[in-house]
């Protein structure tokens, strides 16, 4: 089981990473009429919102091996 919550969370991390505009356009560019497009700054923290959710998936893998 901690195999999948490691997975999922190295996904959504490696989302966060790659493609940081993805869950603004989800949740706010929907509500926006015209071209808006989030900050860089908010593209910065996602960013490193992934890093730290790889970091924590692969943790949680290394643990689930070793126990």
């Amino acid at each position: 089981m901690y195999v999948f919550f490691g997975l999922v969370i190295i996904g959504i991390g490696c989302l966060n990473l790659f493609f940081p505009s993805l869950g603004w356009h989800m949740k706010e560019g929907w509500k926006v009429d015209g071209d808006s497009e989030p900050s860089d700054t908010y593209l910065t923290m996602t960013r490193l919102g992934g890093l730290f959710a790889l970091f924590v998936g692969f943790i949680v893998l290394v643990t689930q091996f070793f126990s």
